[in-house]
């Protein structure tokens, strides 16, 4: 017999007023670290803009992105956990640490396109309500 995971994630919704309101990249890497990281020590990037494409350099490697909007009516947060649970049967709380209303997408030395898994999620809401809104007779 399996059992469902009952556990609850909160929001402090009180953290929003002191989130921060940084500038967002979304790198196309995967870093092996779980903590708090100085980042703008380590990608404060140049970013070089010419024939409607942005470039920029991260640890040698070519990067090229766009920005995107968060889909109208959204907003982006990042989350920190404020405890940590002892254990995965816990409930975990977490408040905003940032929000954004738009971020950076890079890639790795192709530009994005709308193809790409993320541009897709960016006009899924779009996409749904036309889906599964209400249909005119």
């Amino acid at each position: 017999m399996m059992t469902a995971n009952s556990c609850v994630t909160s929001i402090r919704r009180d953290s929003i007023k002191q989130a921060d309101k940084p500038q967002i990249h979304l790198l196309p890497c995967e870093v092996e670290h779980d903590g708090p990281a100085e980042v703008f020590k380590f990608f404060n990037p140049t970013v070089k803009e010419r024939k409607h494409e942005t470039t920029v350099s991260f640890r040698g490697r070519g990067l090229k992105g766009q920005e995107l909007q968060c889909p109208q009516g959204y907003t982006g947060v990042v989350l920190k956990e404020v405890q940590k649970p002892a254990s995965d049967q816990e409930d975990r709380v977490v408040k905003v640490s940032s929000v954004f209303h738009h971020f950076t997408y890079w890639n790795l030395e192709t530009p994005p396109t709308s193809d790409d898994g993320v541009v897709m999620a960016m006009a899924w809401p779009e996409l749904a309500e036309a889906i599964h809104g209400p249909v005119d007779d």
